[in-house]
């Protein structure tokens, strides 16, 4: 089952979000540090937001009078790209900011009974919400993909390559969040989220064939 994006679903609230405002540079010195956070889950969400970003800047290619017969749906493939880089920004903080909270939590005093209780109890919520966060990755990136897959056969072969970037960026998306889900599982106690988070990552496979055939269709193009 592929956890799929809804308007009503929102990740842990963001307090900062320096995805959108540091520089790339900073952003790199940030994840080789020594701190919990930005770390892969992050990662895999700024994977898919560029995949987001290549698929939209083909669509934008291709928005000319020589594409008139897709131009609705090239007009629906770049504004939901757009909304999909916006998406994948906000679940790139969110990750930083939920493995921050994990972090807090294994931080909790546990002297007494009842503090070891309330830290267990923080820690298993903690991860759950940790868990979450690079599960809806997979279902932005599985979206991704689906835009490079129309786009594919009628975008603009001059950038066709970057549908392929774009495939391979929303496979490496998906394979980074997975591993950050599994990874999150053994922490959690409560069976029905670890039910749904397992079932979530079930769908990555299957992902990944798709998007290496999109890869290859656009590499034969080249030989043609």
């Amino acid at each position: 089952m592929l956890i799929r994006i809804r308007p009503d679903v929102r990740p842990t609230t963001v307090a900062k979000d320096p995805m959108r405002n540091d520089t790339i540079e900073s952003f790199l010195a940030a994840l080789a540090d020594r701190v919990s956070a930005p770390g892969g889950g992050a990662t895999a969400a700024l994977l898919a937001a560029q995949a987001a970003a290549l698929v939209a800047m083909v669509a934008r290619y291709s928005d000319a009078p020589r594409f008139a017969e897709h131009a609705e749906t090239i007009a629906g493939i770049t504004v939901e790209a757009d909304q999909l880089r916006a998406r994948a920004l906000t679940l790139a903080a969110a990750d930083a900011d939920a493995f921050t909270v994990v972090t807090e939590a294994y931080r909790l005093p546990k002297d007494s009974d009842a503090q070891k209780s309330a830290r267990s109890g923080a820690i298993a919520a903690a991860l759950v919400d940790a868990a979450r966060v690079p599960a809806l990755v997979i279902g932005v990136a599985d979206r991704i993909l689906d835009l490079a897959e129309q786009l594919a056969p009628i975008g603009n072969r001059n950038v066709i390559s970057d549908v392929a970037a774009a495939a391979e960026a929303a496979r490496a998306a998906a394979t980074t969040a997975r591993v950050n889900v599994e990874i999150n599982l053994s922490g959690i106690t409560d069976a029905t989220a670890r039910r749904e988070l397992a079932a979530g990552v079930e769908s990555v496979d299957d992902l990944a064939v798709r998007a290496e055939k999109v890869t290859a269709s656009v590499r034969e193009g080249f030989t043609r």
